[in-house]
Parts: structure tokens; C-alpha cells; sequence
């Protein structure tokens, strides 16, 4: 049994209650929700926080002075402070907060890529989410740095031995993900940041699918930078998080100009506030980041270490049931303990767009396609899969509904039922 960090058993049930969309029905049949790589859903207390800010405190927040801007501006910095303690950030102005991960990465990409000459190299992975890949190719197409590119494994795992080949005297930034949206593999991120810091690389990681899933503790991963995403993690969309070391964050330029980035400005030129709204322009997304704070107290309730527990057996569980189905590929480490949370597959030769559609008239929801990785699916040899990714309030019999519903599938496609 997963145990909260209590030592009392993880009561999914009790979750579930928590969350009224899992109350309701698709297509007449309950709702599976397995597509929480792409979001998660949202427990009540998310949701009784963004409406507890627009009906009692909707206000600006920093420089009012009246209560409602106070009591704002206090609500949004304690979840700055809330999420410095969640990645043990040394402090809460180490916390930047954007529209997304997406973002995170684009102010990392604009910033430290603007310090670049020809013939400097940006190390990635081929398992890197868009997010993680296009903001790099347009700097190489600003400055003349180079790609290069840390490589799977036969058993699809980020391959160390290919990352000591990459990373090399001419590498200035190291930028990999944590946990791969595809293949649902955690990469050795402390190992190669040791490697980037061996050559004086910058070592940055995206943890938008790990944050959620595992405990992500900046020290114990040695690195620079490190991006997630709220959504994915029971809190709101619109909210990203970049965290950087102080020093490194107060050398770099901002990534946007604007109202509450400054410290002075006259005609000609303008000086910057201090970390870290010096990278915080306009009017930020003020209810969204405060509702945040409740979705991270509900991960603090029951500790991430349960989350993790429980996502690893699920994720185990979910591998041993889908590998009895004939004709039915799994993509990733073939030992499930090397996994969390995601299983991308392709059943027979139905196509995943068909897949996720039949699923769905079942009440089932997955996603279909390339999830924004479309060099890893060249790699894995195709055009697109299924993808089932699990979160802190699936349980085991929503793994079988989907089973069932695979079968019901090939069944529509002429193939004969059974295992």
C-alpha cells in the first residue's frame, strides 16, 4: 500500500471525493481520466481559492496600499515562499513565476542564448519536449552556437556514456529534461550536472512532468535552473515557475520590459527592480498563482514521497496488465521501476488518433500524437502513439477499464478479443 508521509495509507477514494469533475460522465459511462501528463485536475480547495480571491481580495498587487491590494500582494509572495520550500530554493526571490513551463525555457533560451558566439554547443536530449528544443534551435539561428545532442539507450533511457561525449570544453549550457512526457523515464540529471559543471557548462532542467510525480530538490540535483509548470501539478493553468540561483539569476538581463520590472526610469534609460521582479513585467497572473498555493498544501498534506509511491505501483501495475495484450508495444524502460506515471503504446495497427477516439466513447480520456516530441517519435521509428499517464487519484480499476477498452477497440477492428 502507498503510505501518505504520515505512514497511513494512501486513501485514493478520499482523494477522488476531492475532486468534482471525476464525479461526472462521458459518453453515459464514468469519467477515466489517464491524461494528466498533459494536465491534472483540480481539487476543490483549488478552486474555492480562485474564487475566494476574485470575491474577497481581487486587487493589483505591490504597489497599492489600500487593504485589498495588501492583503493580495501578501497572498501572492507567500506562494512564492510556498514554492522556494517545495524545490528547497535557498530563497523565495530564487522563485520566478511565468505563464508556463514553456516560458520558463524561452527566458533561459533569449537570455543566457544572447551571450553565445559561433561554435559554442547547447547539449539536449532526443527525448526533449518542443519546449525544450525550438527555443534553442532559434538561438543556434541567432548566434551561431551549435546542437548537440545526449542520445537513448537500447532499453530508451537517456544514455550517460553519450552525455560524456557530448558534453565537452566548447559546451556552454547542458538543457534536459527530468522526466521524459513520452517514454515516462527519469534522467540522471545530478550525474550530468556534475558533467556541465565540470566544463563550466550552465545546467538547466525542465521538471514539468517530474515536479508533479517525485520529490525535485534543487541541491540534491546540482543545478542552475529548473522550470515546471502549475497545471500539471493540481494547480491552475497559467502559472509557470523558473527557478535559478540568485547570483546567476541577478546577472542576467530581463526577458521582458514593462511595468513592475523597473526600479528607475527616465527618457533615455531605465534601471531594474530587484530578484525577482525584475523578471516579473505587467500585471501577473495574480488568482492563479495564489490558488497554486492550495494545490502545493494538498501535495504537502499527503508528501510527495507518498505521490511517488503511488504513482510508481500504478505505473507498475498499468505495465504488467497492458503487456498481456497481443500486438500492443509499449515505449520506454522495459523495468517499470525506471518509470513514473506516463506509458506511451501503439495497439496492433489501429492508429493512436483511432485509439484515443474509441476510448473515449468508453469515458476514457488519453492523448494521441506526437506530445510535442516529434524528433523522439523519429527515433522510436513512429509517426505517433497513445499515451495513458496517471496521477494521485487513479486507482487500479481505472488501469482495467482501460484494458477493457483496448480490447473493445480491437474488437471494432476486426482483431479477436483477448489476451
Amino acid at each position: 500500500m502507498t503510505t501518505t508521509k504520515a505512514g497511513a495509507p494512501l486513501d485514493t477514494a478520499a482523494i477522488r471525493a476531492q475532486f468534482p469533475i471525476l464525479s461526472r460522465e462521458v459518453h453515459g459511462q464514468p469519467l477515466v481520466y489517464l491524461d494528466n501528463a498533459a494536465t491534472t485536475q483540480k481539487p476543490q480547495s483549488v478552486i474555492d481559492a480562485l474564487t475566494n480571491y476574485y470575491s474577497t481580495m481581487n486587487a493589483n498587487i505591490h504597489r497599492g496600499l489600500h487593504t485589498l491590494a495588501e492583503e493580495a500582494t501578501a497572498a501572492y509572495e507567500d506562494v512564492r515562499k510556498q514554492v522556494a520550500a517545495f524545490v528547497g530554493a535557498a530563497s523565495h526571490r530564487e522563485i520566478v513565476f511565468t505563464r508556463n513551463t514553456t516560458e520558463s525555457l524561452n527566458l533561459l533560451a533569449y537570455t543566457l542564448g544572447a551571450r553565445l558566439r559561433p561554435g559554442d554547443e547547447i547539449v539536449l536530449t532526443t527525448a526533449e519536449h518542443h519546449s525544450n528544443l525550438v527555443p534553442w534551435q532559434l538561438v543556434t539561428q541567432r548566434t551561431g552556437a551549435v546542437l548537440r545532442f545526449i542520445e537513448l539507450n537500447d532499453d530508451q533511457q537517456i544514455d550517460v556514456d553519450t552525455a560524456r561525449a557530448a558534453i565537452n570544453a566548447n559546451t556552454r549550457i547542458v538543457s534536459i529534461v527530468h522526466m521524459s512526457n513520452v517514454l515516462g523515464s527519469i534522467a540522471p540529471v545530478a550525474e550530468i550536472s556534475e558533467m556541465a559543471r565540470a566544463v563550466g557548462a550552465t545546467m538547466i532542467v525542465d521538471a514539468a512532468q517530474s515536479a508533479p510525480h517525485i520529490p525535485v530538490d534543487v541541491n540534491d540535483l546540482g543545478v542552475d535552473y529548473l522550470a515546471f509548470s502549475a497545471h500539471k501539478m493540481l494547480g491552475p493553468t497559467g502559472v509557470g515557475v523558473l527557478w535559478g540561483r540568485q547570483e546567476l539569476l541577478a546577472d542576467l538581463d530581463p526577458f521582458l520590459g514593462g511595468g513592475e520590472m523597473i526600479s528607475v526610469v527616465t527618457r533615455e534609460e531605465s534601471s531594474w527592480a530587484a530578484l525577482p521582479h525584475k523578471f516579473e513585467a505587467g500585471t501577473p497572473n495574480i488568482a492563479d498563482v495564489i490558488a497554486f498555493g492550495a494545490a502545493l498544501d494538498f501535495l504537502n498534506d499527503l508528501g510527495m514521497d507518498a505521490v511517488a509511491a503511488h504513482d510508481a505501483e500504478l505505473t507498475h501495475y498499468a505495465v504488467e496488465r497492458l503487456s498481456r495484450l497481443e500486438g500492443l508495444d509499449i515505449y520506454g524502460p522495459s523495468d517499470p521501476a525506471e518509470r513514473s506515471a506516463v506509458i506511451a503504446f501503439n495497439y496492433r495497427d489501429i492508429h493512436s488518433h483511432d485509439v484515443a477516439t474509441i476510448l473515449d466513447r468508453s469515458g476514457i480520456a488519453v492523448r494521441a500524437g506526437h506530445h510535442c516530441a516529434q524528433p523522439l517519435m523519429r527515433t522510436l521509428g513512429v509517426p505517433a502513439t497513445a499515451r495513458a499517464s496517471f496521477y494521485l487519484y487513479n486507482e487500479r480499476s481505472e488501469v482495467d477499464a482501460l484494458v477493457d477498452g483496448l480490447l473493445d477497440a480491437g474488437e471494432r477492428f476486426g482483431f479477436e478479443r483477448g489476451v
